[in-house]
């Protein structure tokens, strides 16, 4: 485990304490995208607070071994999005809007600090927000192209996910989380 700068900690500290009202603002700008007949709105809900959750801890003392979790969300919401009927672009606008509200929220915690100190803070989260982006647009494309190779090319429309499984899946990424973040704990 490796120590981390104060200003990063106090960073990932104000994630964890507005997770939840951020998750609520991602959840209400998404709006429509949310309806996916399958997918019920709570199961949406419950993948942005994981999401953040997991983004939060990648500026603390555990981000390498949280990393692989990262990807896993990530990998996951893409899929999720996927099965929502989203474009690959709405992916990437939809995760953006994370990048925007995180901004937003770190502000009053990196405008003190010196312009290195809150440089490096913005910037080490938008690199690992960069890389989410990336596992997302994988996991979407792999949900895809599963899809496509399933029915020879011809999308039926068992091809949907099973709301319980989505929400199987998502606690096997809890569970990930959970056990490293014991270890720091």
């Amino acid at each position: 485990m490796r120590a981390s700068h104060p200003s990063l900690l106090a960073a990932g500290r104000v994630m964890a304490d507005r997770r939840d009202a951020m998750a609520s603002k991602w959840l209400d700008w998404l709006g429509d995208r949310t309806s996916a007949p399958a997918i019920p709105r709570h199961i949406i809900e419950r993948e942005l607070r994981l999401f953040l959750e997991v983004l939060g801890e990648m500026v603390g003392p555990m981000r390498r071994e949280v990393k692989e979790i990262w990807v896993h969300i990530c990998e996951h919401y893409g899929r999720l999005a996927a099965a929502r009927g989203l474009a690959a672009g709405e992916v990437v606008e939809e995760m953006q809007f994370a990048r925007e509200l995180l901004t937003r929220q770190l502000a009053p915690v990196v405008a003190p600090l010196r312009a290195r100190q809150a440089m490096a803070i913005m910037i080490h989260m938008n690199g690992v927000l960069d890389q989410g982006i990336a596992a997302a647009v994988v996991g979407y494309t792999d949900a895809l192209v599963a899809t496509l190779f399933a029915q020879n090319g011809v999308p039926s429309a068992d091809s949907e996910l099973d709301p319980t499984d989505i929400e199987r899946q998502l606690e096997g990424i809890e569970g990930e989380l959970a056990s490293v973040t014991r270890l720091r704990d």
